[in-house]
């Protein structure tokens, strides 16, 4: 285990099927800034998180993708970026903002807080499902198989409203 990144097994059920998600949370530390390249590899998707509070670690987000770009060894990769601490006064970039850079990035969008919960369920649900809806990251590997439905589902009403699909 890597000091300073914290590693975190979650189960989660998505259309009557339980996924296990591997997180790994870097926190974008300079400090364990040479060890993120090992994350990217063999990942099928990948959070960005800003503060809505500060400019300068939304101005960050080009240098993340960047470098998930450069690592990362999967080319249809999903990517959300999560603009955090909505429970925040003092923003400093704006919903339009975020979801303007997410559009011109090719990424999924949403605004969370991690200190309520608010909409943080919601990102690993919508990562996950365009993870699966996604053809080329499933390729089986000797004795394995992979299961998923492709099924479409609409969960735009009421469900996750400030995720943004696909722009």
């Amino acid at each position: 285990m890597y000091e300073g990144v914290d590693f975190k097994n979650k189960k989660m059920t998505l259309d009557n099927e339980v996924i296990s998600l591997a997180i790994w949370d870097t926190a974008g530390s300079e400090r364990f800034r040479a060890l993120t390249p090992n994350f990217y590899r063999g990942a099928h998707g990948v959070i960005l998180v800003y503060d809505v509070t500060s400019r300068q670690t939304f101005e960050k987000l080009n240098i993340w993708l960047d470098e998930l770009n450069s690592y990362a060894d999967k080319p249809a990769i999903v990517k959300m970026v999560v603009g955090n601490k909505i429970d925040k006064e003092g923003r400093e970039v704006s919903r339009k903002e975020g979801m303007m850079w997410a559009r011109t990035h090719n990424t999924l969008f949403i605004e969370a807080s991690a200190k309520t919960k608010d909409d943080v369920e919601c990102a690993f649900e919508e990562l996950v499902e365009k993870i699966i809806q996604t053809p080329g990251l499933w390729e089986a590997r000797s004795g394995e198989s992979f299961r998923l439905n492709q099924t479409e589902t609409n969960r735009q009403s009421g469900w996750c409203n400030w995720i943004s699909s696909w722009f």
